[in-house]
């Protein structure tokens, strides 16, 4: 069991992230995980820089353990990611995992390629996945369906293949997950929820590690912590499809108008008492979760960090 930290690119510039990361090290988490997005999902979050740049810098100025989330197929050519990814994983060898997601019309768009209807996507992502697999286990690869392949191949790869893990929300896309990936991860929701995706995940065949992200905020005060939340995340409130199919940072924030504390309080964990925060990390490891990766929703980490190091991790 890991109890990690998420670094938000969307939020954080990626040198004050990096500071984030080394600090996190030293409070006690034992693990970090980042999202690999081209916008933020809202303009009061105002970043998003390089996470696959970032984390060759946050792998070797710590020791910790790091995942990303991504989305291969049309952004990137999963011959890029598996390039992306063997490279991490040479380096600092059983360090590295990714998990692959269909992704979102938000960071996608840019191609102009056009947004596929969700059962398109997923075709995608696992021939994306096949061929990521089997570029990291050294084959040589040529591939025509919904991506196309010419005789590539990834040159410099680690000993050990790292984990390719699936990004799932839905149980049936956790169910239909188990068929491919080493693990997986989802996001905060409802206890009944994320016990139904884990069954799903497992009831189909699946045997690897599963993991959480967990949204919180925390601050001196619980109505401080409700600001911080509803400033930086009522933009994040959306259950597929919407999440998936807004393609603009400005989208997100018109659909947030209307949006209330109360309603961000359903997707993120607002509370002063670390207690609270540390019994939901027992109840969501209670559930079935292997690790949880936790995500301060403000843009200043700092004070979570500390707070967390003191009375959560120890």
């Amino acid at each position: 069991m890991a109890i990690g930290f998420h670094a938000s690119h969307e939020q954080v510039h990626p040198t004050a992230l990096l500071e984030a990361v080394q600090r996190a090290e030293q409070a006690g988490f034992a693990a970090a995980m980042c999202s690999d997005h081209l916008a933020p999902w809202s303009e009061r979050q105002g970043e998003s820089a390089f996470a696959w740049s970032w984390l060759g810098a946050a792998l070797q100025s710590t020791s910790l353990r790091f995942g990303i989330v991504t989305a291969p197929g049309q952004r990137y050519h999963p011959a890029i990611t598996a390039q992306a990814i063997g490279t991490l994983a040479a380096m600092y060898p059983d360090r590295f995992w990714a998990a692959l997601g269909s992704g979102e019309a938000a960071n996608e768009h840019v191609t102009g390629g056009g947004w596929p209807r969700k059962e398109l996507r997923n075709r995608r992502l696992l021939e994306c996945a096949t061929v990521i697999r089997a570029l990291l286990n050294g084959e040589e690869v040529s591939h025509d369906g919904l991506v196309t392949v010419d005789r590539a191949r990834v040159w410099t790869l680690p000993e050990h293949p790292p984990a390719l893990l699936a990004a799932a929300v839905s149980p049936e896309t956790a169910g239909w997950a188990a068929g491919w990936a080493d693990g997986l991860i989802t996001v905060n929701q409802r206890p009944d929820a994320l016990r139904e995706v884990i069954a799903a995940y497992r009831g189909s065949g699946g045997t690897g590690r599963v993991a959480l992200q967990l949204h919180v905020s925390y601050a001196a005060s619980d109505e401080e912590a409700l600001d911080i939340a509803f400033d930086q995340w009522r933009s994040n409130v959306f259950p597929p499809p919407l999440c998936w199919d807004i393609d603009s940072v400005e989208g997100f924030d018109a659909a947030s108008e209307t949006v209330t504390p109360e309603r961000v309080r359903e997707s993120v964990l607002v509370s002063a008492d670390l207690e609270v925060h540390a019994r939901a990390i027992r109840d969501a490891l209670d559930l079935g979760f292997d690790d949880v990766y936790v995500h301060h929703v403000g843009q200043q980490q700092r004070e979570f960090i500390e707070a967390y190091g003191r009375e959560v991790l120890s």
